[in-house]
């Protein structure tokens, strides 16, 4: 049977990204022979496997050469990929060393080293994710800053509403992903612990273990004062802690094979972030049609093209963040179910997460790595920006004169007046300011040149420059900007 490599052909979101590295089947290979050789060195350094043991076992899972495909058919027999890499590594690490593999997965179960690989996969896929999120946001700033005064047509419910700005705009989308950063962050910092439980979240053979190597050392004649002392119950914290700092995760307070605290607060970070992405492309991928034309997307030999129409240009970067974005949280719900987990392991239940975890990391992964090729080459468009407000002919400044002229001549009479004239406008394709000047209620209680001033969008974007400087630092903002 031949091997069919998934090498993104049906998602081209993540293809060559460091998140499809990242997550592929090798990397997970590597992440669990990376977890067998930490939970050796973590029992060494607590006196129950011998050190030499745990060299050995180290570097027969650095050099193993295991086929992924074979492992893979391998666990239709067992229902999940660890036993049959155990047996793999327990042979590698005898071929070179026979009296060290007896130490291998010594104690362990397979969710404990799968769980942990999860984890391990996880800090090596999120840490260039939030360096692309960072990146995003530092180009966004760059575009905010740039058209913190350029004016545009701000719309609701697909239609022009009042004039806001593209600066206020990017600010928007920058603080989203500041946002996803904070949170991405924290499951960084203190949300990926390692998974040590054993059989059934008791760690019983791992303090089993513990107590005969003790016994053992103490059978020599004298007391081994370097042998665990598993009478207090310690060497099960000691253990935890020591497989952490191995592996650079965090040491849980508990076993959490049924407990999916970790796995839902992951996906639910990687959902709220793929969310954040997809409303910079959808406003880009919006802003880019024909007849809009604000923003263009970075420019590249091939790029954009259609297989029919040779003067389209579309907008490819949006549409595969979009792409990502949608699916991403439908997949976190997933793994979120995973949280009705049955007794103290479940069967079925841990087993759907793997794949969905696996799907939100490279899918919000290759977003934001996406983001940032397109955050960067972003360009604005003001000419069409200022023709597009100028399309309703004043129409989008009606709120502002609805206000002024509400105290002058009484708010029903100023919005039947202002509802006759932008009839008129739309109706006769003019200018709403050469309607008003027809209309004598109206020139008696404004001047030509307050007329002028009122229908100037420029001058109606309220606190959008304020809200700019705001979010790039001049004042308080809701998510935390990166350290």
């Amino acid at each position: 049977m031949t091997v069919d490599p998934d090498s993104g052909l049906l998602s081209p979101v993540r293809a060559g990204t460091p998140a499809e590295a990242s997550t592929g089947d090798e990397a997970w290979l590597r992440a669990m022979l990376d977890a067998e050789a930490a939970l050796a060195r973590a029992q060494a350094r607590l006196g129950t496997v011998p050190p030499e043991a745990a060299a050995a076992i180290t570097k027969a899972a650095g050099n193993a050469r295991i086929d992924v495909a074979e492992l893979a058919r391998g666990s239709r027999a067992t229902a999940n990929p660890v036993v049959g890499l155990v047996k793999a590594l327990t042979s590698a690490v005898g071929e070179v060393a026979p009296d060290a593999a007896e130490y291998v997965h010594r104690g362990s179960t397979s969710q404990d080293i799968f769980d942990t690989a999860m984890m391990l996969v996880a800090d090596r896929t999120l840490r260039p994710l939030v360096a692309d999120l960072d990146a995003t946001a530092e180009a966004l700033a760059g575009l905010a800053r740039a058209h913190r005064d350029t004016t545009m047509a701000a719309r609701t419910l697909t239609a022009h509403a009042v004039p806001t700005t593209f600066g206020l705009k990017a600010a928007g989308w920058r603080q989203l992903l500041l946002d996803a950063a904070v949170r991405v962050r924290r499951v960084l910092d203190s949300g990926l612990p390692v998974s040590l439980g054993g059989a059934a979240g008791t760690l019983a053979a791992y303090v089993e273990y513990a107590r005969l190597s003790g016994e053992a050392s103490r059978g020599g004649g004298g007391r081994d004062h370097t042998a665990p002392d598993t009478a207090t119950g310690d060497y099960a914290a000691q253990l935890t802690a020591a497989f952490a700092e191995e592996t650079g995760l965090a040491a849980p307070v508990l076993p959490w094979h049924s407990l999916r605290t970790p796995v839902a607060d992951l996906v639910g970070a990687l959902a709220f972030t793929a969310g954040a992405l997809g409303k910079l492309a959808v406003d880009v991928a919006t802003l880019s049609r024909t007849e809009l034309g604000e923003v263009a997307e970075p420019a590249a030999d091939g790029r954009g093209g259609s297989s029919a129409m040779p003067h389209k240009r579309n907008p490819v970067l949006a549409t595969l963040i979009r792409s990502a974005a949608l699916q991403v949280p439908v997949l976190a719900a997933g793994v979120t179910q995973s949280m009705l987990a049955e007794d103290e392991r479940s069967a079925g239940v841990w087993h759907a997460e793997w794949q969905l975890v696996r799907e939100c990391l490279r899918l919000t992964g290759g977003a934001a790595h996406t983001a940032a090729e397109l955050a960067r080459g972003l360009t604005a468009e003001p000419g069409r920006m200022a023709a597009n407000l100028a399309s309703t002919h004043g129409l989008i400044v009606s709120e502002r004169l609805s206000a002024v002229l509400a105290p002058l001549l009484g708010k029903a009479r100023a919005k039947e007046l202002l509802g006759e004239a932008s009839g008129r406008a739309v109706r006769e394709d003019r200018p709403l300011r050469d309607v008003l000047d027809e209309l004598p209620a109206i020139t008696d209680v404004l001047t030509a040149a307050a007329l002028d001033e009122l229908l100037d969008p420029a001058g109606y974007t309220g606190a959008a420059a304020a809200l700019v400087d705001r979010a790039l630092g001049d004042g308080p903002a809701t998510g935390a900007a990166p350290e």
